[in-house]
């Protein structure tokens, strides 16, 4: 009985110790804002409340006719689509993707996800999404990359929506140089038919959003649709992080 009388006591000084630790380390290595560089507050994680407030939302997913929709029009049948924010050279955005894509800073794709999927569990358009598809990378790319930024969103999105990430169902059969630079026709020959299912029969009837970081000509979305609609009764919506078209 009077080492129960004592637990409360160890357990107190335990949480006090990992405080004191978490305290040390953010004066030594303190988390700043990936924007602005400013210290974030204990509950800001990536970026901080000011500089997300002022990133260019889209505002697309209230709007079935919007910039990225039109996008699909007449080349593959899409329920829905979207893009979280406005990609333009130079600005915030850029600087974020790029930091995901070229600094391992994985924890800016669950970041984006876990803010947008926020608006689009309650967004008309896409509450009925059941499953999240992110595009795949070839394996060569994923293994020199050690990660598949639009996983990562689809992780994120995930975590806020409530709905599970299907990654092995989709996969790219074919090694592709960059999209970069590519006009809309050789970006679309570039991915044409490198994209195939496996074991879509447990997809079946489901709607499904697929998840990209940057959207531009919507060619390597275009060519994973193709794909998906192999199989039987899904339907599909489309979510980015970011679009290039205003």
């Amino acid at each position: 009985m009077e080492q129960l009388t004592f637990l409360p006591f160890f357990g107190l000084m335990k949480n006090l110790s990992v405080m004191w630790v978490n305290d040390f380390f953010s004066l030594v290595y303190p988390k700043i804002c990936i924007c602005c560089g400013n210290s974030l507050w204990k509950d800001e994680k990536v970026v901080c409340t000011l500089c997300e407030y002022h990133l260019p939302k889209t505002w697309y997913h209230l709007e079935p006719d919007n910039p990225v929709s039109r996008i699909f029009w007449g080349r593959v049948p899409v329920e829905s689509a979207a893009s979280f924010l406005h990609f333009n050279k130079g600005n915030r955005v850029q600087h974020l993707i790029h930091q995901l894509k070229y600094n391992e800073r994985t924890d800016i794709g669950w970041w984006f996800g876990s803010h947008y999927g926020k608006y689009l569990k309650n967004a008309p358009l896409f509450r009925s999404a059941q499953v999240i598809i992110p595009v795949p990378l070839h394996r060569k790319r994923y293994h020199s990359r050690g990660f598949n930024q639009s996983e990562q969103f689809g992780i994120g999105l995930a975590s806020s929506m409530k709905i599970p990430v299907e990654g092995k169902t989709l996969f790219r059969t074919g090694f592709t140089e960059t999209q970069t630079r590519k006009s809309r026709y050789k970006r679309w020959e570039n991915v044409s038919g490198i994209f195939e299912v496996r074991n879509g029969v447990k997809l079946s009837g489901k709607h499904l959003l697929l998840v990209d970081d940057v959207i531009t000509t919507g060619a390597t979305l275009e060519a994973c649709v193709h794909a998906l609609n192999s199989i039987p009764g899904v339907r599909i919506s489309i979510a980015t992080i970011a679009s290039t078209r205003s």
